[in-house]
């Protein structure tokens, strides 16, 4: 997806199998789970998201923006912003805070839990939209906003 997304974008909207392969094997590969996505996202939520995809023909957009967010990307931006950061342990990118801050040069909030991965609203959707909620409160309280 990040060097030839449009290889993998023919067979997406080709084939509702192919597309249900693709999709299971990334869930499987980057959900915080040992043996199957299914022991933390239930099947039907992933069925709902394979539906999803295969009705409106969007597999092959979807794995596009990984190419276009890796070739866009400058290596020389700071964001000097209030920023609120979650880094999940089984997500597909790492992010040390060390890292972090040398993009990053106004972290309020920084959180690394114990359990996640890349799609932690399907993997724990309620721990995910109380650190959505507390890192909103973070970045507000910091620009001077109040809620």
């Amino acid at each position: 997806m990040a060097t030839a997304p449009q290889t993998i974008g023919y067979s997406l909207v080709d084939s509702p199998v192919g597309l249900l392969a693709w999709i299971l094997e990334k869930f499987f590969e980057w959900s915080d789970t040992v043996d199957s996505p299914f022991g933390t996202i239930s099947r039907d939520r992933f069925l709902d998201k394979v539906t999803l995809y295969w009705l409106t023909a969007t597999g092959a957009s979807a794995a596009r923006i990984y190419f276009e967010s890796h070739q866009s990307l400058d290596p020389d931006l700071r964001v000097t912003v209030p920023a609120a950061l979650t880094t999940y342990p089984h997500d597909i990118e790492k992010h040390p805070r060390p890292w972090a801050e040398e993009r990053f040069r106004h972290i309020v909030r920084w959180r690394a839990p114990e359990a996640g991965g890349h799609f932690p609203a399907l993997e724990m959707p309620g721990e995910f939209v109380r650190d959505l909620r507390e890192g909103l409160v973070a970045v507000l309280a910091a620009s001077g906003r109040i809620l």
